[in-house]
């Protein structure tokens, strides 16, 4: 079984990116504090690149921002490639296959997206707010 699942926060805003040929979305980003601290010192961070796809890509991309906690579960990929020069590179990567977004983001001023009105904010809940309750009786099984 290949699973990572990290909690962390974003080191830097994502960035996202297409591919040439197929125009897929790809973004990449992610820090981890380490759980445990050496007496006088100060906690370890350890930097991972984590790579999301498509969809999950422009959602990370879009709600998520640098400092923000978030946690990821995918997989561990290593790819190699060899460039100009020949020289033979490596990389290990983590694909993210789900985020959780698990803080709200931290800006004060309204994306371009809801002044324009391309994006529908997540709306803020409440004890006040009214939430329908399902019996027994409405229960489909």
């Amino acid at each position: 079984m290949n699973k990572v699942v990290l909690i962390g926060r974003i080191t830097k805003d994502v960035e996202l990116r297409y591919t040439k040929n197929t125009n897929n979305a790809v973004a990449s980003f992610v820090a981890v504090n380490r759980a445990f601290v050496k007496q006088g010192e100060e906690r370890g961070t350890d930097f991972f690149n984590v790579v999301a796809w498509n969809k999950l890509a422009e959602s990370i991309s879009k709600y998520v921002a640098k400092g923000q906690q978030i946690a990821v579960t995918g997989r561990l990929e290593t790819r190699t490639w060899e460039d100009d020069q020949g020289i033979k590179h490596y990389v290990t990567e983590i694909i993210a296959e789900e985020v959780d977004f698990l803080e709200r983001r931290k800006n004060k001023e309204p994306s371009d997206d809801i002044l324009n009105g391309t994006s529908t904010p997540i709306p803020d809940f409440t004890e006040e707010d009214e939430v329908e309750t399902l019996g027994n009786d409405d229960l489909p099984f």
